[in-house]
């Protein structure tokens, strides 16, 4: 079996580019050879693959490594918990706990209409504002998409082993009661061909329900779920331990195998550290690929502990708060929670430091990945599924006078079935980041910079140019109804209600040159 390891780091985040406008895009043989492209763009040194080399020589060359302030590494990341849990949150008429805001979460949230691709990997789109009219700082966005998910009839079958939290810290109706309805709903939108499984734990798990297919058997799986009830303590590692099992067990090769954690994640039994629990089931995450989905519920969650147990289990995490939410995760967008098109993906910028002063990446503090682990295949990157797309932000100023390119961007990941490694880079030049940002001409950016803005108010943080609540709840209104979004609306909603709670934020401005703290 493969040992892989997953070496996250705690700094900055996600993605690609701390620049503009996507000026070039080419891709390598996955194998590290760079193209002529690449050569010109500065991009970061991949990885020398040939056989003797001459001193001074093109695989010299190729090795330099970028400065260390101007080069980032992350792995990519398609949760939306922290956004989900802070409007429920706010909605009880509480402010988050800044630990539990994650800025690029809030971000993702919401649609941004990039250009999907037709195959397994990605599509990178970078555009980018002025953070403000009488600012130096601009404001960028880097948008990666995959292919459009697959309708309920086209996608691939699906084994699914559901882990449900029956402690006695899910009695109520929004806890185990909505798990309930969850489970009741997925059962209708499943196909006969696929297969479910059902483990509960509290103080020990359980398996209720073997892998059993839905044709015929929806009636049998209904009165199973209808059986669940509150016990007593939580202990987490118990259930997925057993969860796994039962997927390893029920595993049917062609589909879709997956175990799908619904919990308020407030483990008090057993073990209750992210990486012993996932130590003890790594060979059914790595040998049969069996990923784990975590979906959070309940006022008081613990939203660090389910974040760790998704990261580590190859899989994403997500919120729900009421049956609409349910409906939207279990329905409209299940495809794409259950299907892989690229495992481990990471991605590398290069800034220039001859156009760069400053860069900030707004959030994915906690996937950062040590640069020379890039290309290195056994270090964990994120696990990404059909329908989703990925959003980074970064504050960026230039230097004064500064002209031309400002930043080349990788992405890196394996295809799902053969783990064979693809790339993609591009190049940004200083052109794109020129126009307004408020009232330019694209709404969705001005979405995501609503997003961001607002995630880094609730967590006690600033960037330049950082509107107050007040002023952000009006831009939020306005796009809501530019956009007709009902999602922008209730983002409105939830600012609003933070500033009655918190009032404005302030703008935060660093020293320095390169990559700001």
């Amino acid at each position: 079996m493969e040992h892989r390891t997953r070496k996250y780091r705690s700094a900055v985040g996600l993605l690609l580019v701390g620049g503009v406008l996507l000026t070039g895009c080419s891709g390598t043989d996955g194998g590290g050879k760079a193209t002529s492209d690449q050569r010109r763009a500065g991009a970061p040194a991949p990885a020398y693959t040939g056989g003797a080399k001459e001193e001074g020589g093109e695989a010299d060359r190729l090795k330099e490594p970028a400065r260390p302030d101007y080069l980032s590494t992350f792995a990519l990341d398609v949760d939306t918990a922290s956004y989900g849990y802070a409007r429920r949150t706010l909605a009880d008429g509480r402010l988050p706990g800044p630990e539990t805001v994650r800025p690029e979460e809030f971000v993702n949230s919401f649609r941004q209409g990039y250009h999907r691709p037709e195959g397994n990997g990605f599509s990178v789109s970078v555009d980018g504002a002025r953070a403000a009219d009488d600012g130096d700082w601009s404001l960028v966005r880097v948008g990666l998409a995959t292919k459009a998910a697959p309708s309920t009839a086209e996608r691939p079958p699906a084994a699914l082993t559901f882990v449900v939290d029956v402690s006695g810290s899910m009695n109520s109706p929004d806890r185990l009661g909505l798990v309930k309805t969850s489970l009741g709903i997925l059962t209708d939108e499943l196909r006969d061909d696929d297969s479910i499984s059902l483990v509960t734990f509290s103080d020990e798990a359980e398996t209720v329900l073997p892998m059993t297919r839905i044709s015929g058997h929806r009636s049998r799986i209904r009165d199973a779920v209808d059986s669940l009830e509150p016990a007593d303590s939580t202990n987490v590692g118990a259930g997925i331990e057993r969860g796994y099992a039962a997927a390893v067990e029920g595993r049917r090769k062609g589909v879709n195998n997956r175990v799908v954690l619904l919990s308020d994640a407030l483990a008090n039994t057993g073990d209750t550290e992210a990486d012993d629990i996932l130590e003890r089931i790594d060979s059914a995450r790595r040998e049969y690929g069996i990923t784990l989905f975590g979906v959070g519920v309940g006022s008081d969650y613990g939203d660090a502990f389910m974040e760790q147990l998704t990261n580590k289990g190859d899989g994403h995490t997500t919120y729900i708060a009421d049956e609409e939410q349910a409906r939207k995760v279990f329905v409209d967008q299940l495809p794409a929670h259950l299907e892989l098109t690229a495992r481990d993906a990471k991605a590398q910028v290069a800034f220039d430091p001859e156009t760069v002063e400053k860069f900030k990446l707004i959030g994915y503090e906690d996937r950062k990945v040590a640069d020379e682990d890039f290309r290195d295949d056994t270090v964990d990157g994120g696990e990404v599924g059909p329908g989703h797309t990925v959003t980074a932000l970064y504050a960026v100023r230039l230097r004064d006078g500064a002209s031309g390119h400002v930043a080349t961007a990788t992405v890196r990941w394996l295809d799902p079935e053969t783990r064979k490694p693809h790339e993609k880079t591009g190049s940004v030049a200083t052109g794109a980041i020129t126009g307004k940002l408020w009232g330019g001409r694209s709404t969705r950016l001005q979405v995501a910079a609503v997003a961001a803005y607002f995630a880094e108010n609730l967590r006690g943080s600033g960037l330049p140019g950082t509107p107050g609540l007040g002023a952000l709840a009006d831009r939020a209104e306005k796009l809501a109804t530019t956009t007709e979004d009902a999602s922008v609306t209730k983002l409105a909603d939830a600012i609003t209600r933070a500033d009655r709670l918190k009032g404005g934020g302030d703008t935060v401005e660093d020293t320095g040159e390169g990559e700001m703290d």
